[in-house]
């Protein structure tokens, strides 16, 4: 469990970590660099590098805070990683149940396994459940996907935004977060594709949030669209 710096939520929580790379969106992968650095310091949990892994003993961590908080699922991962038992999922799905104060946001690019692990047992009511959308061909399956999913919130990541993303089908989807990709060989993103997807989401009623513009010093590029921030959250269900 960790503070985090990611600007659309406030606690990261990682029952599991370690993913392998499935779509372009995940080619400078952030978590496998970070994973690497924390190896070469000696960090038991990342002894594997970025295998992936489960961590039980992490499973009950949540329900013992107290203050209300939003956590980050696997930041460090993919929970619907095919690696991950779906046990193990369910297991972190009865924590989010025991802390009804908190919510959870899990976002993957294995939309594939939703219908599989909804089909085991209802999602948790306070979890926000999200797809990575890089590209249109991300788009095409990983939605289609995900609007099939009875969960509290259904929102997009897309990011790193790779291409544009026109005719987004946001019927049934609450929140859409842009951002463009950070670190070493970013690659660059296009104002006018975040522009059509800000303008997409104004229409539709859905909540936009613009992460950042990205590159190697995101710090120094922030996050300002047009002369303005957006900081767009989903209207809770619940």
């Amino acid at each position: 469990m960790a503070k985090t710096t990611i600007e659309w939520t406030e606690q990261s929580w990682n029952p599991a970590t370690g993913c392998t790379k499935v779509s372009e969106g995940c080619r400078h992968c952030y978590a496998e660099r970070m994973a690497l650095r924390l190896q070469a310091m000696g960090h038991q949990k990342y002894c594997d590098g970025f295998a992936v892994r489960t961590h039980p003993d992490q499973l009950d961590v949540p329900a013992r805070i107290q203050r209300a908080s939003m956590f980050f699922v696997c930041s460090m991962g993919d929970l619907f990683h095919e690696e991950i038992p779906a046990a193990f999922v369910q297991s972190v799905f009865d924590t989010m149940r025991r802390s009804p104060h908190h919510r959870f946001q899990v976002l993957t690019k294995r939309s594939h396994r939703i219908a599989e692990l909804q089909g085991l047992s209802l999602f948790p009511c306070n979890m926000w459940l999200g797809v990575s959308v890089e590209n249109q061909q991300a788009a095409v399956t990983r939605v289609k996907h995900l609007k099939a999913a009875s969960a509290a919130v259904r929102f997009l990541s897309c990011e790193p935004l790779l291409g544009p993303l026109p005719g987004l089908p946001l019927n049934g989807i609450d929140w859409v977060i842009v951002g463009g990709e950070s670190g070493p060989g970013a690659r660059r993103m296009h104002a006018d594709w975040v522009r059509s997807i800000r303008d997409q989401c104004g229409r539709a009623g859905v909540p936009f949030f613009f992460k950042q513009w990205g590159g190697v010093n995101k710090h120094k590029t922030g996050r300002v669209l047009d002369g303005e921030t957006y900081d767009g959250m989903p209207r809770l269900k619940q």
